[in-house]
């Protein structure tokens, strides 16, 4: 008889959520983790510090409203790293407790230390005196999670040449910054950092940013960077980075060289498998350290599962946990229905991106008919009295059958306002719906009644032409 129902190695969003799941159904469970990263790296370096920063730099910038108190307006002049990380440590301080509370409650047994495979069905966990403990289990969960990935060239010294993990515990705020790649991490990070002050140029070796968003939403956002006196450099190489007493060089193939006080790359994430001894288990992880899997999250020994960024594509909090449901839900053979295919997307820049379904480019390139709607914040009641006149919403609507066919959001509250349009596409309704929906006033939610009102005012238009 084995030890556990289930092991679960992480107790990041997916590995708790599985955890959970797996004992809310009777099973023994336990978790492997290191003490000090209870919660994972979601909690510690990712997902909860960094959007806990962002709130910080707002509040004390006062950035939001400047519309509203003139351009000069700031709660505190001098900023210091110390304002910023201490609502961080608050935040993750109580969040660790909640996540401790709920496996304490549910009886998941915690043991601290790494793990690693010995078979299939065996796993030795190593605590912090190096004392090792073997854990047998009938069903296994790998929910190890990602690191920043590291250029072999760069000599990273987590205080002039960063990573999207030591970024967190800078000593002061730098005056200029390099950011090193545009994706999403690096895009908030670069809006964070510019809305503090700091001068920031962003190196990018692809032609454009975000190209999985709506163009004309990474164009709006583009504009909004670019007032805060952030630099893009699109099609450019890093060939070096020297660093100096005073700051860093960095050298661009072109030949162009950027002095700044602080470098941060964002060269995207390798999944945490090196020190799992996988081959043991059968098992094998791709070169960026991902383990593929099918759609139960099984990998390719069946009573093995992995959920989370560890297996790759979308790499979110949000999915990871419904990854972890499911697959717990799989191993224990309860009946589980597929993970909804509409998934909200939400970037935490400065303004937010939210969006769910289908962009332009997409539904053109599918030769998919569709009608435009657009709210502008500035033409809405709320957006005046928050200081918000940038930001907008925009469906993308059948003229055929009415259905929503994507939302997209730009600006204060985009994370929060795309879960309408999500309700609205997830339970088949259509435009219609929103025009006749009552919407409280003065919210930016009255947004989806002015852009349905939009888009079914053209789409009029055009039925009048042909009768």
């Amino acid at each position: 008889m084995t030890d556990f129902d289930m092991l679960v190695i992480g107790s990041g969003p997916g590995g708790q959520k599985a955890a959970i799941a797996a004992a809310k159904l009777g099973r023994r469970v336990a978790v492997v983790d290191r003490k000090e990263m209870v919660g994972g790296v979601s909690l510690h370096t990712g997902t909860v510090p960094s959007k806990t920063l962002r709130e910080a730099v707002l509040y004390l910038t006062g950035l939001t409203q400047r519309d509203l108190y003139g351009q000069s307006y700031r709660l505190k002049e001098e900023i210091t790293v110390a304002d910023l990380t201490a609502r961080t440590q608050h935040v993750v301080g109580r969040e660790v407790d909640v996540v401790r509370n709920q496996l304490s409650r549910n009886r998941v047994a915690m043991f601290s230390g790494t793990g690693r495979f010995v078979d299939d069905h065996t796993v030795a966990v190593t605590d912090a005196t190096g004392q090792e403990q073997l854990l047998t289990a009938q069903h296994i969960v790998i929910a190890t999670g990602t690191r920043p990935a590291r250029p072999a060239s760069v000599e990273f010294d987590e205080r002039t040449i960063m990573d999207s993990d030591s970024v967190l515990n800078m000593e002061r705020v730098p005056r200029s910054m390099v950011i090193v790649g545009a994706g999403v991490i690096g895009i908030e990070y670069a809006s964070m950092f510019a809305a503090l002050g700091s001068k920031v140029t962003v190196v990018e070796q692809r032609e454009g940013m975000l190209d999985f968003c709506d163009v004309e939403i990474v164009e709006a956002l583009k504009y909004g960077l670019r007032d805060l006196a952030v630099t893009f450099r699109f099609g450019e190489t890093v060939a070096a980075v020297e660093r100096h007493p005073r700051g860093a060089l960095t050298i661009l193939e072109s030949g162009k060289k950027i002095p700044a006080d602080a470098v941060m790359y964002s060269a995207g994430r390798q999944g945490l498998t090196d020190a799992l001894d996988l081959a043991k288990a059968g098992l094998t992880a791709d070169r960026r350290g991902r383990i593929a899997v099918d759609e139960h999250y099984r990998t390719a020994v069946p009573h093995i599962y992995a959920v989370g960024d560890v297996i790759g594509f979308p790499a979110l909090a949000a999915t990871s946990m419904e990854q972890g449901r499911s697959a717990a839900y799989h191993a224990c053979e309860e009946p589980v229905n597929p993970i909804h295919h509409l998934q909200p997307i939400g970037i935490y820049s400065i303004p937010e991106i939210s969006f769910i379904g289908r962009t332009e480019d997409q539904l053109t390139d599918g030769k998919v008919p569709f009608e435009v709607g657009v709210s502008r914040y500035r033409e809405l009641a709320r957006g005046q009295i928050v200081g918000d006149g940038h930001g907008m919403l925009k469906l993308l609507v059948s003229p055929e059958d009415r259905r929503l066919l994507g939302v997209h959001c730009f600006g204060t509250g985009a994370t929060e306002l795309i879960h309408i349009g999500q309700a609205v596409m997830g339970c088949g309704g259509t435009v219609d719906y929103l025009v006749d929906a009552v919407f409280n006033y003065p919210t930016f939610a009255e947004s989806y009644k002015v852009a349905a009102l939009d888009a079914t005012n053209k789409m009029r238009e055009v039925d009048h032409l042909r009768d």
